[in-house]
């Protein structure tokens, strides 16, 4: 039975991939700073641990014998939110501070097992973003480039963004020096049930489906940050883990986009959201308030050609699912 350890299972994408490893038979310990927040988890262990914490992390990698280690490690843990959180810059030491000593905290004393028993067999997942991707490449909503080629020269909008290119070449460093097999995924804005939807972390899909699922079943007016035109593309979860576990079954090493072509600005997302809901929507924009760049959008020809995956699900077929799931959330709470 192969063994699968999954950094960050208390959050959204690494509650998932908990679920699909152990559907697909493995034996997965989950670490994180807390539990799943919407379901129980499936997890064989899971425990509570700062994985800022060396010591932390070296227990996480270190299995009943002490020659053993882990076929799969999932590195989902890092300190993240939305634009609300990442964009303002109230938050930049914390974020790149935290994720960076997470991931080298991981790498290291992965370094030091395989370096004490002699074994290189476990093979390392990064979830990356597509924050990485140069501002002056996504000025046009209209036309953004988030090619993998089109990385360099490197400079990323946020702080959040400069952490995970510089994680990134961590993991691609150990890759080259010490023989990690690894695997890089640019995530481009995955969404979906029992992710984040309140408290000031959610991400675009969630905060318009939290909003719109608040108004009365005549609908109404809802604040939207920025002018609307901004454009991105977003990804369903299903669709992530999928994309994901084939890049790991695969021998491809190097930074790859996982995410959706199909681009809308938030002003249509808010669109397709109101006609799921059923609810008349007006806007009000909040001209001031943190956006991130104008376009970005998921370029999948790299991913097409390498692993033949692409996505499936359409937006609208994916915010069915989700605005279903949170509307359940909101009214919940409220009663």
């Amino acid at each position: 039975m192969k063994k699968a350890l999954v950094l960050g299972a208390g959050g959204f994408i690494g509650s998932h991939m908990v679920k699909r490893l152990k559907d697909e038979g493995y034996w997965v310990r989950a670490i994180d700073l807390k539990e799943p927040e919407f379901s129980a988890t499936v997890a064989d262990e899971f425990f509570i641990r700062d994985l800022r914490n060396q010591q932390a992390v070296k227990d996480s990698l270190i299995l009943a014998a002490p020659d053993q280690a882990f076929d799969e490690i999932y590195q989902f843990a890092a300190d993240m939110g939305g634009a609300g959180f990442v964009f303002t810059g109230d938050h930049d030491a914390d974020i790149m501070h935290n994720s960076a000593t997470i991931n080298l905290n991981v790498l290291d004393s992965q370094r030091e097992i395989n370096e004490a028993h002699g074994i290189n067999k476990t093979k390392l997942f990064y979830s990356g973003s597509a924050c990485m991707y140069p501002e002056y490449n996504q000025m046009d909503p209209e036309n953004p480039n988030c090619e993998e080629s089109s990385a360099y020269p490197a400079n990323p909008d946020s702080e959040y963004g400069w952490e995970k290119l510089f994680s990134e070449r961590l993991f691609l460093s150990y890759h080259r020096n010490y023989g990690f097999p690894v695997a890089i995924a640019r995530y481009h804005n995955i969404y979906g049930p029992e992710g984040t939807w309140d408290g000031g972390r959610e991400k675009a899909p969630a905060a318009i489906c939290r909003k719109i699922a608040k108004l009365s079943s005549d609908g109404g007016e809802i604040e939207v940050w920025g002018d609307g035109l901004q454009t991105r593309s977003f990804l369903f979860i299903d669709e992530c883990i999928e994309a994901t576990r084939r890049l790991m079954q695969s021998s491809f090493a190097e930074p790859i986009n996982i995410g959706s072509e199909e681009m809308v600005t938030i002003n249509q997302l808010i669109a397709i959201v109101s006609e799921v809901s059923g609810k008349d929507v007006t806007r009000k924009h909040k001209l001031d308030a943190p956006t991130g760049v104008r376009g970005r959008n998921s370029s999948n020809d790299l991913i097409r050609r390498e692993l033949g995956w692409d996505y499936e699900m359409s937006l609208k077929q994916g915010l069915e699912k989700t605005y279903g799931w949170i509307n359940d959330q909101v009214n919940a709470a409220d009663n």
